[in-house]
């Protein structure tokens, strides 16, 4: 349904409120062509109610040369940021940037981070911000589980549809997304509701099967048939199936770059206000799909960069593949069972 400008900035002040933006702080709101404009007018809106010093930087678009889609998340690396040593220096010497175009996994977005600037990414429509409007509840949710997943060594993830797959963790952090930052240096996303580390270098084996119906990201599709993934020693060694698969293949492969195919970030959705059927109802250019993402007892995995905490791959091909009925053991405690949340696995 349409967002009247009242429920955007009301939905803004909360965020904000929970980002602790105060009087006399310094917001930066960074936006391109892409951006909504009731997003960036109700951000601006909300944070001048909160006698916060706003300033907008636009920036214009780049690698429409080289990627092969409109989607924000289609090639990474490289933002309209790189080189702007100007527009770097303000947002370095914000309080807060709200993030309207998408920094994700680029060296401007880490150098923001490490000055102690915080960065709230939301480039969701506006009927979706209003939806997932973060609670307290969210934060304190994921921060449980987290101190699960941050103790592991490993985790191990079944599924019916055949995924049998072991990951060696540990060596990276664990990311807990709750969507707003309440601490210097934190970066978050709104919408969101997860938490996620990412695997050992060479420490993941096994099979994973991307069944009918689970998501594929940034393609923004359901699988239609199962996928089949051989896993050996952190990269995807195979891809089996039928269209769905020669289509996955073939997308990764106009990277020309083999680390696309090592394993990324894993781990599970939390967010009881995010939904799998979401992506089903939006044009494909309209959402980035945060609700697949998000949405509770998913096992979300992905291939490509690790350099978001700290890794040395910087390929451009990312994709996002959120799994459902799948049962996640983190060492020895299981933390979804069937696609369902184990709530107690926390206590």
């Amino acid at each position: 349904m349409p967002v009247s400008d009242h429920q955007m900035i009301s939905a803004w002040d909360e965020v904000l409120r929970l980002s602790q933006v105060k009087a006399g702080q310094t917001v930066s709101i960074l936006c391109g062509p892409h951006t909504h404009p009731l997003t960036l007018r109700a951000a601006t809106v909300s944070a001048q109610r909160a006698g916060a010093i706003v300033t907008k930087i636009e920036l214009p678009p780049i690698n429409a040369e080289k990627a092969t889609s409109r989607d924000l998340l289609n090639y990474l690396g490289e933002t309209p940021l790189t080189g702007n040593k100007a527009a770097i220096a303000a947002l370095k010497n914000s309080d807060i940037v709200l993030d309207l175009m998408l920094l994700l996994f680029s060296p401007e977005q880490m150098d923001i981070l490490e000055s102690g600037t915080k960065i709230l990414l939301a480039v969701e429509p506006p009927e979706v911000l209003v939806r997932t409007v973060p609670t307290e509840a969210d934060r304190q949710r994921v921060l449980a589980a987290s101190q699960l997943l941050k103790r592991a060594k490993t985790m191990h993830v079944t599924s019916p549809a055949g995924t049998d797959v072991t990951f060696k963790i540990g060596d990276f952090p664990t990311v807990c997304e709750y969507a707003f930052c309440e601490e210097p240096g934190r970066w978050d996303h709104w919408p969101s509701g997860f938490l996620f580390t990412f695997a050992n270098e060479g420490g993941s084996d096994g099979t994973i099967v991307i069944d009918k119906g689970d998501i594929l990201l940034p393609q923004k599709t359901y699988a239609s048939d199962k996928i089949t993934l051989k896993v050996s020693e952190g990269f995807v060694r195979s891809i089996e199936g039928g269209i769905d698969a020669d289509l996955m293949r073939e997308f990764m492969e106009a990277y020309k770059d083999p680390e696309a195919y090592a394993m990324s970030h894993i781990g599970w959705g939390m967010q009881p206000r995010c939904h799998w059927h979401t992506l089903s109802l939006y044009d494909r250019e309209q959402t980035i799909a945060m609700d697949a993402r998000s949405f509770e007892g998913n096992f979300m995995f992905s291939l490509g960069p690790n350099n978001e905490v700290g890794g040395q791959r910087k390929t451009a091909c990312h994709l996002d593949i959120p799994l459902r009925n799948c049962t996640v053991r983190v060492d020895d405690t299981v933390v979804v069972r069937d696609g369902k949340v184990l709530d107690e696995a926390f206590q």
